[in-house]
């Protein structure tokens, strides 16, 4: 699968309106969260696929970006609204916690969730580990089928792995029944892959029995990013 990204900036606060808005009778707008420690390379990974950019510094960021982009899922034109937040302590466990935070304003209305850990870093895996749980236990009612994909970033360095690939590969896929993909921000390694995978997952929770095609579609409008 080779589908260009496609990423749009929008400066101020209606990333949630586009092509999916109210009253347009197109789709609502897929929601992803993407979510990890700090220095996994989330963000890397994030700039990748709507960019194809890839910097060697980074600096924390202590806000969530929210971007949009477009794909064609089953035919049908989406905007992606793909959120980048922050390391944060614990996932919100209302939605009174979710909306005094401004890190975390949206998360628990996220359609799927991105959790990316560093394959070189055990402690980044137990953050991810642990944001799952939280995940399943505080999401709301109802929403129980949400999928959750798990990334294993910095695949270029392979050689400082600090868990078998085919360990957490079990633990993921047959364990706690996610999806599972390994990549390189820094090599642009899967990560087309890795946003096909969380598409083809909302997919299938939302359209049972119907097998998902996408494709990203480069340049359908000017980028758009909002920093909040």
């Amino acid at each position: 699968m080779h589908w260009p990204g496609v990423c749009e900036n929008r400066e101020g606060g209606g990333a949630g309106k586009g092509r999916g808005g109210g009253g347009t009778g197109m789709p609502p707008p897929f929601k992803i969260a993407v979510l990890g420690a700090q220095g996994v390379g989330k963000t890397a990974v994030v700039r990748r696929f709507l960019h194809n950019e890839y910097s060697e510094t980074s600096t924390p960021s202590h806000t969530r970006r929210v971007h949009i982009s477009a794909a064609v899922l089953n035919g049908h034109v989406h905007d992606l609204q793909i959120t980048d937040y922050p390391a944060i302590p614990s996932f919100p466990g209302s939605s009174l916690q979710e909306w005094t935070d401004s890190c975390c304003r949206g998360i628990r209305s996220a359609h799927v969730y991105i959790l990316v850990y560093d394959i070189c870093c055990f402690d980044s895996f137990e953050y991810v580990k642990t944001m799952r749980q939280q995940i399943l236990e505080t999401r709301v009612l109802g929403m129980a089928e949400t999928p959750i994909l798990i990334v294993g970033n910095k695949r270029d360095l392979q050689r400082g792995r600090v868990i078998p690939r085919h360990n957490v590969s079990d633990l993921v896929r047959k364990s706690w029944k996610c999806g599972y993909v390994e990549c390189s921000a820094k090599f642009n390694w899967h990560i087309l892959l890795l946003f096909s995978e969380a598409l083809r997952s909302v997919g299938c929770a939302r359209c049972k029995h119907i097998h998902a095609t996408i494709r990203f579609q480069r340049a359908l409008r000017r980028e758009r990013c909002a920093l909040m």
